[in-house]
């Protein structure tokens, strides 16, 4: 049953989201970690097409402000391909954040990505909140790539494996814009791993 709910909600965020109807497509687990940001709120899944895995990604980074409101990342983009092909891809981002360029696509040599940990920076109290600040991933093949991200915090652990195949699904926690308040743009993000049959 609740497999069933699960491909019901990914089939209304894909008839929702941005306009774009995303594949529906089951998934065996959500890889997750513990030092994610309190703020925002966990926006749309968005999934890989069918038989397509992410084989690399790119990030959303704000750079340093000076005396300015810092956000660090913004954003994350899976770069999805079938069989490892770098010439037929299909991207997919749960939200794109507010602030900041998009990096140059990062590639696994081989294989896909299968896990995750995140640079976050603690609460800073009455300072400035940045939240997500970089982002690493293994890939399957074992190369560790990491994210144009900025410095501020540290990494946790990593995330969990995924067994049998690799991240087909992107889900972010994100802060809406405060106003004159303290923007922190990317709290958090969970994957979704789906199997090769």
């Amino acid at each position: 049953m609740e497999s069933l709910l699960r491909a019901l909600a990914v089939l209304l965020v894909g008839l929702f989201q941005h306009g774009a109807v995303v594949a529906v497509r089951p998934y065996t687990s959500v890889l997750t970690v513990t030092n994610g940001q309190q703020w925002g709120t966990w926006r749309w899944p968005e999934m890989c097409p069918d038989q397509f895995f992410a084989i690399g990604f790119s990030t959303r980074v704000e750079s340093k402000q000076g005396d300015g409101d810092d956000t660090a990342m913004n954003g994350i983009r899976l770069i999805c391909g079938k069989d490892g092909n770098h010439n037929s891809i299909h991207t997919v981002e749960s939200h794109p954040g507010f602030w900041g360029d998009w990096s140059n696509a990062q590639y696994c040599p081989s294989g896909v990505l299968t896990s995750f940990q995140l640079r976050v920076e603690g609460h800073q109290g009455n300072g400035d909140d940045t939240a997500v600040n970089n982002i690493r991933f293994r890939c399957s093949s074992g190369p560790v790539l990491e994210g144009t991200g900025l410095d501020w915090g540290e990494y946790g652990g990593w995330s969990q494996v995924c067994v049998n195949g690799g991240i087909c699904g992107i889900e972010t926690k994100v802060e809406d814009h405060q106003g004159r308040g303290d923007d922190t743009a990317l709290n958090d993000v969970r994957f979704r791993c789906c199997a090769k049959v």
